[in-house]
């Protein structure tokens, strides 16, 4: 669980960041300040054998005497569902709009609604927002966003919602300060989810997760875009869990037992799968091939839906700090003026956040860029950073 804190005044400002690992484990919580603030950076063991424990130790840390007071309080939701069209305060109605949403994010949403839950009631005087990872993506066509399905079941809010839309929004503002977003950009949102969002004009017009967040490329533990007739299949015939209604079974396995954790018997590490296929695995090498065709197929067709590219941005866990999969990636894309220098790719990492590193293809004689290469871009995913300028909005808004 990660959390961040921001100071209101004078203007929007860091302060701290931190997550808690290992909860229900040996769990442990790790907080980096900013300079100055007096907090620091520490790490320790910690006591977290649930959601509930994990919170609390955030909140207990956000309650020293050197903390700001807390005004306000943002939560990540994945999926709000087909009626909450905007990041807005929690109220009564909210949550129960976000209960019905469960299924359409089986993994994401029952954990942050439980977070809310428990904020709500350490903090009951103090506003509440949720902020959604689909809003970015209300800007896609009907002709992206439309299933060919029936009228009936489209009427029910199915359609494709798209996600990541806090991380892509936060790459556009980032590079609004940096000098300038390009005009027709791909951001490839890489990480335990992945995804590939076609951006036109600082507006996303196209993505590739749909309904929920198991569509598109191959991620760690989801399959990405599969047969539709396979679903039926995997109903009938290959459930192994008979102690469970088929249909949960499946939802169980796409969630959490297939993408490269399936194809190449590894954790969900990346890192583990890639040491596994230097070793000679043949299992981890197929999942690496997978994985890195179903992202390179994503970011061909988004470059053809923009009629051209000029800058791919890679974000997310595996896109900031994974070179190999950057270099798969782009491999073989050149014609579409898409390349990365290797020396630029496999540099070390500053450690400073928030950084854009550019990676574009230049020229070894003249240090410049090649004429006509869009640019490469690597950025973080500061999705905390958005969600405070939104919870921050809507407190103006609110007095």
């Amino acid at each position: 669980m990660k959390f961040s804190l921001y100071d209101r005044l004078p203007a929007l400002e860091f302060i701290l960041e931190g997550e808690v690992s290992g909860v229900g484990g040996d769990a442990t919580i790790e907080i980096l300040a900013r300079g100055g603030s007096g907090l620091g950076m520490r790490r320790e063991p910690a006591k977290a054998g649930s959601l509930y424990d994990a919170l609390a130790l955030v909140f207990d840390h956000l309650s020293g005497p050197m903390v700001p007071e807390i005004e306000a309080i943002g939560y990540r939701v994945v999926h709000p569902g087909p009626h909450l069209q905007g990041h807005q305060r929690i109220t009564a109605s909210v949550l129960k709009e976000l209960e019905a949403a469960t299924p359409f994010a089986p993994l994401h949403d029952p954990p942050a609604r439980q977070l809310i839950q428990l904020g709500m009631q350490r903090y009951a005087r103090v506003p509440q927002f949720a902020c959604f990872d689909t809003v970015f993506h209300q800007t896609m066509p009907p002709e992206a966003s439309t299933y060919a399905l029936p009228e009936a079941v489209r009427a029910q809010g199915v359609r494709r919602y798209g996600f990541h839309g806090l991380s892509c929004e936060s790459i556009v503002a980032q590079l609004e300060v940096y000098g300038g977003v390009p005009k027709r950009m791909v951001i490839a949102h890489l990480g335990s989810g992945c995804s590939v969002t076609t951006v036109l004009d600082g507006k996303s017009i196209d993505t590739t997760m749909g309904l929920t967040p198991t569509g598109g490329v191959v991620m760690g533990t989801r399959p990405g875009d599969v047969d539709p007739g396979l679903m039926l299949y995997l109903e009938r015939h290959a459930v192994e869990d008979h102690e469970t209604d088929p249909a949960s079974a499946v939802e169980y396995m796409l969630n959490h037992n297939a993408g490269i954790v399936a194809l190449s018997g590894q954790p969900n590490d990346l890192r583990k799968v890639r040491w596994a296929a230097a070793g000679g695995d043949a299992k981890a090498q197929l999942a690496l091939a997978v994985f890195v065709h179903s992202v390179k197929k994503a970011v061909g067709a988004a470059c053809f839906v923009l009629g051209g590219l000029d800058a791919l941005v890679f974000t997310g866990g595996i896109g900031e700090h994974d070179a190999a999969t950057r270099a798969e990636v782009v491999a073989g894309l050149g014609a579409l003026g898409i390349a990365l220098d290797s020396q630029k790719n496999e540099a070390p990492e500053t450690g400073q956040g928030g950084t854009v590193r550019d990676i574009t293809a230049s020229n070894g004689a003249t240090g410049k860029t090649i004429a006509g290469a869009a640019s490469m871009l690597v950025l973080p995913a500061q999705e905390d950073w958005v969600i405070a300028r939104h919870v921050d909005r809507m407190l103006h808004e609110a007095t």
